[in-house]
């Protein structure tokens, strides 16, 4: 049997050549956690504001959600149930996922599970560093301590322990952004597209 994985497009997901993404979603002085995804129970959302709240306890940070959903109204109830509301950004869908993407330090992906991990790989394409669940496809992706760090489902300490260690070390930070830009690389359409197209020929000229 032959594994062709997903690809992601570095067209669209590239690491940003200026701050001004940033500028737009926090404060100067902020850290910018990112979650992308569809708000279902799979994606366990509150456990990304959890994280949230421990980091920010720890130091001046944003949280800024991307996406849709069932459970968006339990995430915001959870966001203001934790006092989070002026640090927490809901920005719903948008066009351009890449932009939000290269304004952030973090991705969060705690998911109960995850067929592939395309969330993970176009945020780690940004040059943004991953904290995911150790589930489902993600561990294909994120190479846990090179481009992020992976945590069982469910271990919200653990995941608020590795997202402070990132974002407190600028040294680390800057070590798994390059390697989340070269990991990523490996998943580009210029690589992967091709072995797709030669199965495809393949099993034509059976």
């Amino acid at each position: 049997m032959r594994v062709i994985p997903n690809f992601v497009s570095t067209s669209d997901y590239h690491p940003a050549t200026d701050d001004s993404y940033r500028k737009r979603l926090a404060p100067k002085d902020h850290r910018v956690l990112v979650h992308v995804s569809n708000f279902r129970p799979v994606k366990r959302v509150t456990d990304v504001v959890k994280i949230f709240a421990t980091v920010r306890k720890a130091l001046p940070a944003t949280l800024v959600l991307v996406g849709d959903g069932p459970d968006r109204d339990v995430a915001e109830q959870a966001v203001d149930s934790n006092g989070l509301r002026k640090d927490v950004r809901f920005l719903g869908k948008v066009e351009d996922v890449g932009d939000v993407l290269r304004g952030g330090d973090l991705f969060l992906l705690p998911s109960a599970t995850e067929s592939f991990g395309l969330a993970a790989l176009e945020a780690m394409a940004c040059a943004v560093p991953v904290v995911a669940s150790a589930a489902g496809g993600i561990p294909e992706v994120v190479k846990d301590g090179e481009s992020g760090f992976l945590v069982p489902p469910g271990d919200v300490p653990g995941m608020s322990e590795r997202a402070l260690r990132i974002l407190k070390d600028s040294a680390l930070q800057e070590r798994m952004r390059r390697s989340a830009v070269q990991r990523a690389l490996e998943f580009s359409a210029d690589r992967v597209v091709p072995r797709y197209e030669h199965l495809y020929e393949e099993v034509l000229g059976q």
